[in-house]
């Protein structure tokens, strides 16, 4: 029989691989060419700004409220949320530095960078994951019944939609 947080374990699965790709990227820079690598950020900052931080208010508008009750304690998620917000911030801070990317070459600086970013981004989202999966899916697997967690995994389905700008 499936755990009832089977549809959350999936959606990580699929997830991951992207955020494996941040590592990559991040240690790529400064031996892609210019273009290429101009090319990779596009594709990360897409994955990042239209399904990780999608995900991520999916989690705080329907998942973490849940958890929080089953802990009987409304401030067990807020580390969680915190990283949500930090994940929020170094999008951002991609975003703006992609802007820069314009030029034949890249800079030390820009460089230097981006490996900060895509290596921060790749650390805090891993982490972030594991303890979701380690403390979090195994504590709702235990305490949540199946109509319950059918009415939460919609509630996050319909969050991730509206976030990512659909209506549902």
């Amino acid at each position: 029989m499936a755990l009832p947080t089977q549809p959350l374990r999936d959606e990580h699965k699929d997830l991951l691989p992207h955020i494996e790709t941040l590592a990559t990227l991040a240690d790529s820079v400064g031996q892609l060419a210019p273009g290429l690598l101009r090319k990779r950020v596009d594709e990360a900052h897409g994955f990042l700004a239209h399904h990780l931080i999608a995900h991520a208010q999916a989690e705080d508008r329907a998942l973490y409220p849940v958890v929080a009750k089953l802990m009987g304690a409304p401030e067990a998620t807020a580390t969680m949320s915190r990283d949500h917000v930090e994940v929020g911030r170094l999008t951002a801070e991609l975003a703006a530095l992609r802007s820069q990317l314009s030029g034949a070459t890249v800079s030390d600086v820009q460089a230097k960078a981006l490996r900060r970013i895509l290596y921060g981004l790749y650390a805090l989202v891993k982490v972030h994951f594991a303890k979701e999966e380690e403390i979090y899916l195994p504590l709702l697997d235990a305490r949540l019944k199946p109509a319950a967690a059918r009415r939460m995994f919609e509630a996050m389905e319909k969050a991730a939609l509206e976030a990512m700008g659909h209506s549902h």
